[in-house]
């Protein structure tokens, strides 16, 4: 397989800049990853041994806009024709804890390198094309084989998050089986997700469930017992059925979530208002007997269709034939019935209860019966 990417020219200005002033420059990370894989770049990062200061000098006197988001550990973001630059120093690891590390500057690119968690993330790009691998990635890269930089036990150790990354990344860019001394770490050291922040669990966790087919990765995080430390109670085994019924539809990780049950990640994943609320709406309409009208009706097309994929997918049955229609019949209903309409025979709490038993008869009508039979 043969992997190019063309770096977009807005970045070629700039890592031009810093060539001429002297400095080693190159594309790294995650937009080398999928550039060569043909996939979309979301982000670009360079890394450079030009310290931050240097960085911000150059930058400004070519009048692009610099921002110090995160100049203490050696990283500003640089504005050019509208695209974000991550600019970072060469670093290297001086202490860690499982959850953050202190790091120092460097000018060697290895040892930029070493310190980074799997072999197709520490692929640095050169200004011409030229690839420097370190760490053998591009082998790992072209098998899609997800692999830890050195010992594995070693980097998840420096930060626990990467039991999550190993999984999630193996579910967007694997292919075949896990990596077996990778899975074996990850297994050994699960407790270590326990000193997480539900923050950073909950990020992943949603980028995990979000891959186009995360079933595999889910299951063997089960059976390797990471599971239960992110999403105790989950039942893995429905997913790949969901994935199946999903086929043509958008990735949720909200409907995935809601399929694999366990108990509530709410606080565990530092969930929004708005999530846990989708979460817990999705998960009770899925497994009660409401038509899927009815669902549309009162929640939405989009919720009622995610709660009728996960509950075909929990008693392994095909999706009703009459979905589509059903779906829409719900979404375009309108009660035709109005407090006015009732008044002043009704008030006050009577008249709240007038309008939903009404409410209720015309739902179980389907939606047929009209303002004149049911006033009648």
């Amino acid at each position: 397989m043969k992997m190019t990417w063309a770096i977009p020219a807005e970045t070629h200005r700039l890592m031009d800049l810093m060539t001429t002033a002297g400095h080693q420059v190159f594309c790294v990370g995650g937009c080398v990853r999928n550039g060569l894989l043909g996939v979309k770049v979301d982000d670009i990062d360079i890394a450079t041994d030009a310290l931050p200061q240097t960085v911000m000098s150059l930058a400004d006197s070519a009048g692009l806009k610099v921002v110090p988001t995160g100049i203490e550990h050696g990283t500003v973001t640089v504005l050019i024709d509208g695209t974000a630059h991550e600019i970072t120093t060469f670093r290297r690891d001086v202490a860690t804890d499982g959850r953050r590390a202190v790091v120092a500057f460097s000018d060697d690119l290895h040892e930029d390198a070493a310190r980074r968690d799997f072999t197709i993330n520490a692929l640095y790009m050169a200004a011409d094309g030229t690839i420097s691998d370190p760490v053998c990635g591009l082998p790992d890269l072209e098998n899609r084989t997800i692999r830890f930089i050195g010992d594995p036990a070693q980097r998840i150790r420096e930060d626990y998050l990467r039991i999550l990354r190993f999984f999630r990344f193996h579910a967007w860019y694997g292919r075949d089986g896990i990596e077996a001394d990778g899975l074996s770490a990850c297994a050994e050291l699960a407790d270590g997700l326990d000193q997480l922040s539900g923050e950073r669990i909950g990020a992943e966790m949603k980028k995990l469930l979000s891959a186009p087919d995360p079933a595999p990765a889910v299951a063997s995080m089960s059976r390797a017992g990471i599971l239960r430390h992110v999403m105790p109670g989950a039942e893995t085994d429905n997913l790949a059925v969901l994935v199946h019924l999903e086929t043509g539809k958008a990735p949720d990780w909200l409907r995935r979530a809601a399929t694999l049950g366990g108990e509530d990640v709410t606080n565990r994943w530092r969930l929004s208002r708005t999530e846990a609320k989708t979460l817990r709406t999705l998960t009770d309409l899925a497994r009660l007997d409401f038509r899927t009208s009815e669902m549309a009706y009162r929640h939405g097309r989009d919720l009622a269709e995610n709660a009728v994929l996960i509950r075909c997918a929990l008693l392994g049955q095909p999706l009703p034939a009459n979905l589509a229609h059903d779906l829409t019949t719900g979404a375009e209903a309108v009660f035709p019935i109005k407090a006015h309409h009732l008044t002043p025979d009704y008030d006050g709490p009577a008249l709240g209860a007038k309008l939903k038993e009404l409410e209720d008869r015309w739902i179980a009508s389907g939606f047929q019966l009209s303002q004149s039979e049911l006033l009648a």
